[in-house]
């Protein structure tokens, strides 16, 4: 069986490991914490980057840092995995969604449209009109590692005064290559940025995330909350509310090791990726899902978009049948609009994500994986779709 997408230890993990624990600090301090922090802010490019114990952690934090409050609208995808919705109700907000475009990222031109038609601006900034209460924090997921049009984004951001977090969980190392961004990485661009380097990212701890900001003291405080917000660490004086979301130091030492092998892992993933589509070019039923143009991207997850409809299958039936054949594969998230929790939320104008719902395919694309793993696959899928 040809795994979706499994971590690959091929550098100095266990030796960092081993000397954390050799060391005895194992637990939520510890030198290689310090370290992972300086790499990954060395890599982007920004002054302070605090680690954390999830991506979801992060997304959680950096709502805290700009003050989302009770009440409060936050702007969110529906078509992403819930860990980034799930946050704004941690702090009793209301998730308004919004419809993808063809890059499976948010559909900058409803957000416009939303803005402009379904909400006004005060001297408190953005409201809602339909409730009369503010626009708080929009969350923009770089889905796949397929970077979002940031440009448009943070133009409506600025226009209508409300917060970006860039939930960059899937985007580590994909970048900007033209245009005002070039040479900016995601999560660097607005005002805090998420990473997660969970088992299935393009690098892994085995559980952990990191957290920037615009301005490198929020990403401070955000350390300081991380932590259970030690005002006094000798005396336990604490001064706020904290949390127990740091990263411990053996995560970290993997960390330290896996971030050594990022670039290759990115320079593996575009590898494949275009073998992939030249294998796939000639099926008229399958569509590699693109990039956007003007960027390098970390290539993530590779996602393939099926004409279902015309070929007789359902996504659940294709991964059936791909498992039979020795590949496996998965579906797009579920939209989290029409889940249980959120049905009773706004959902503007769906469209895309409903239809890319019923055809996206995600195949394997481990950093591990090999030429000969993607022309099997590739063949698979290509029987699969003739019947």
């Amino acid at each position: 069986m040809i795994p979706l997408s499994i971590p690959n230890f091929e550098g100095n993990e266990e030796k960092y490991v081993t000397k954390a624990v050799a060391e005895g600090w194992v637990s939520t301090g510890g030198a290689y914490i310090t370290e992972l922090e300086k790499v990954l802010s060395s890599y982007l490019g920004v002054e302070e980057v605090a680690a954390c114990q999830s991506g979801t952690a992060g997304l959680h934090l950096s709502m805290v840092e700009c003050g989302v409050k009770p009440g409060d609208h936050v702007i969110v995808p529906t078509l992403t995995f819930i860990a980034a919705v799930n946050p704004v109700r941690y702090q009793f907000a209301d998730p308004i969604f919004m419809d993808c475009d063809d890059s499976l990222c948010m559909d900058p031109k409803k957000l416009a449209s939303f803005l402009k038609m379904e909400c006004e601006k005060t001297d408190k900034g953005t409201v809602y009109k339909a409730t009369g209460r503010p626009i708080r924090a929009m969350v923009i997921v770089h889905v796949f590692g397929n970077l979002a049009d940031m440009e448009t984004i943070m133009a409506l951001a600025a226009e209508y005064n409300i917060v970006v977090i860039e939930d960059a969980t899937e985007a580590l190392g994909s970048r900007y290559e033209s245009g005002k961004y070039a040479g900016r990485y995601a999560g660097t661009i607005g005002d805090f940025g998420v990473y997660s380097f969970n088992g299935n990212k393009i690098i892994t701890t085995g559980g952990g995330g990191a957290v920037t900001a615009k301005d490198p003291e929020k990403a401070r405080h955000i350390r300081f909350l991380s932590t259970q917000a030690k005002t006094d660490a000798h005396n336990y004086i604490h001064d706020e509310v904290g949390f127990n979301y740091r990263m411990t130091n053996v995560q970290a030492a993997i960390g330290v090791a896996q971030m050594e092998y990022l670039e290759e892992f990115i320079r593996r993933k575009n590898k494949y990726y275009d073998l992939y589509k030249e294998l796939l070019e000639d099926e008229p039923n399958v569509r590699l899902i693109p990039y956007r143009e003007g960027t390098r991207s970390n290539k993530w997850l590779y996602a393939i978009d099926v004409d279902m409809d015309r070929i007789g299958l359902t996504t659940a039936s294709f991964i059936s049948k791909s498992e039979e054949l020795g590949f496996q594969t998965r579906p797009i998230w579920g939209l989290i609009h029409e889940q249980k929790p959120y049905r009773d939320y706004v959902a503007y104008k769906m469209e895309k994500a409903p239809y890319f719902y019923k055809r996206v395919i995600n195949i394997p694309c481990s950093t591990n994986i090999t030429e000969d793993d993607v022309r099997f696959v590739a063949e698979k899928i290509k029987t699969i779709i003739k019947g």
